[in-house]
């Protein structure tokens, strides 16, 4: 089935550089690729290709868009084995690599992964509460995995440390097609107890945004 031409041009997707113990993983991985291509966005991502992050990349390449792989040169020995997919982008360290992900993508994926995988989603949702962005963020759902993730934010929301406006932040969908339908039709709200930083407004050192991995 055909689809129509989308806002984005680039995603950047988090997910494991593990395959996880569940086809059904690598199978969205996959298929999250080849929707990326149908809807002809290119990819930004870790650099890897090996676990899910490999199977993305290798989805988006095959069918003939761009991949940028952004990763630090320390971890090129044990994350890159075989062919180097697409474009590689190797940095210095763990914030340049997140930085230049965010500043090159227009909305994030997150597919299941660890620690990497949760670090990247929460930073990219944090700065959106902070207005120093306006990309949408959504959860690839696969059969449930990130349910307790969905269930703590729900609970800091209850808890009152999370405001109503944070919360809708972060979409999430099981499939690959309601995804991108709710990342299309996403529209940021402006929270008015939040900070709205605006970086450009901000006095700040120089090397503050690359030494933190801010997006800019």
């Amino acid at each position: 089935m055909e689809v129509g031409k989308s806002r984005f041009k680039r995603i950047c997707v988090f997910c494991g550089s593990s395959s996880g113990n569940k086809s059904s993983y690598k199978e969205a991985a996959t298929e999250l690729g080849r929707e990326m291509v149908e809807r002809k966005i290119d990819l930004v991502y870790g650099g890897a290709t090996v676990g899910l992050m490999g199977l993305v990349s290798q989805a988006v390449h095959d069918g003939g868009r761009h991949v940028l792989g952004v990763i630090p040169r320390s971890l090129m020995p044990v994350a890159i084995t075989g062919e180097i997919i697409g474009e590689v982008r190797e940095v210095s360290n763990m914030h340049q690599r997140k930085a230049e992900m965010a500043r090159q993508a227009d909305a994030f994926i997150a597919l299941p992964g660890g620690f990497g995988t949760l670090e990247e989603l929460l930073e990219v949702v944090t700065f959106a509460q902070l207005g120093i962005h306006r990309k949408p963020v959504g959860l690839l759902n696969v059969d449930g995995y990130f349910n307790s993730l969905l269930s703590f934010i729900d609970k800091a929301f209850n808890e009152g440390f999370i405001s109503s406006t944070a919360r809708r932040i972060i979409m999430s969908a099981p499939t690959v097609t309601e995804l991108f339908r709710k990342l299309e039709e996403y529209v940021p709200a402006i929270d008015e107890d939040s900070l709205m930083l605006a970086w450009d407004n901000v006095e700040r050192p120089s090397n503050y945004a690359l030494d933190h991995g801010i997006i800019t």
